[in-house]
């Protein structure tokens, strides 16, 4: 990463990447008490522009609330914050990710004074299942592990201890030779990748799942689904079970990382006789479209960044 990057903004300042350090007695190493986003960038004809920035903010305020972590910054200057720190690094694409997580003061579960820090990497990150599997799609598996209940846990929250599922579980297929996983929740019916919401296409209908399934409600998954309401493409948002998957025409991911990536084969069984789906080759098109700023219609969806303006806190 520091190849690429030179910076991070830490606390509304910009540090450089080896002095942005935090205790090693920190909550959040102990504990997982963060809440984090994943947001891309990209070069456009525009210029570098990130996509759905403020709606990444909204839910990373909304994931703090969720486990009542009180961000004393306001949500523009988090905003401005990613951009500082892709202009500090002069990056025209790449994956930016801000943090909030408890600090230094207890080791007690309860984080009773710690306290709360804020940090934002921007770096260059290349295609999340390899550019083979955005061409050609994956091979996935089921996952032994279960997804964790949104009884236990708010699973609508992006949370950095809830992700020890997910890598017990993306950790677990790939020791075995998949790419990626799929997770069942406690009724037995499918949740999500290991970080990527899940589709599925029968007849020409795109379907989908909701909260109700154990699954973070991802902002690519919401742009996908509002792609196919603009392209007359039918949708279902309903629970699905693993053999609605096997039965289908084509299954694909979504992700800020993952963007639109096809599903070639679940536990070997192949989909789409082995290739992309046109379906899911047209959604994907569409999607590298808008978030490349190539469709005006979702130009609101982009926050150019101004690289005329100084880089603040600097």
């Amino acid at each position: 990463m520091t190849d690429f990057s030179k910076y991070i903004w830490y606390n509304s300042s910009i540090l450089p990447w080896e002095k942005a350090t935090t205790h090693v007695m920190s909550h959040v190493l102990h504990y997982g008490s963060g809440v984090f986003e994943g947001i891309k960038c990209y070069e456009t004809s525009e210029g570098s522009a990130v996509f759905r920035l403020e709606d990444h903010i909204d839910r990373l305020y909304n994931s703090a609330d969720l486990y009542g972590m009180k961000i004393d910054l306001s949500k523009q200057e988090i905003i401005s914050g990613c951009k500082n720190v892709v202009k500090a690094n002069k990056l025209k694409s790449c994956y930016i990710r801000p943090i909030v997580f408890y600090g230094y003061d207890t080791l007690g579960v309860d984080p009773k004074d710690c306290p709360i820090n804020i940090a934002i990497a921007a770096f260059y990150w290349g295609a999340y299942l390899g550019d083979e599997g955005i061409e050609k799609g994956v091979n996935v598996t089921v996952s032994p592990y279960q997804k964790i209940s949104n009884k236990a846990m708010p699973t609508t929250a992006k949370a950095s201890g809830q992700y020890m599922n997910s890598l017990l579980s993306v950790t677990e297929a790939r020791s075995r030779g998949y790419d990626e996983a799929i997770l069942l929740n406690s009724d037995g019916n499918v949740s999500e990748g290991s970080g990527q919401n899940l589709f599925y296409i029968k007849d020409g209908v795109v379907h989908t799942n909701d909260e109700s399934s154990s699954i973070l409600l991802g902002i690519t998954r919401d742009s996908i689904l509002e792609i196919c309401r603009k392209n007359n493409i039918d949708t279902k948002i309903h629970k699905f079970s693993l053999e609605d998957l096997l039965c289908a025409d084509e299954v694909f991911f979504t992700g800020t990382a993952s963007e639109v990536t096809p599903i070639r084969s679940i536990e070997d069984n192949l989909l789409s006789k082995g290739g992309v789906g046109p379906l899911t080759k047209r959604l994907r098109t569409y999607y590298m479209d808008i978030v490349l700023g190539k469709d005006e219609n979702y130009s609101h969806w982009l926050s150019v960044i101004n690289e005329d303006l100084p880089v603040s806190n600097f």
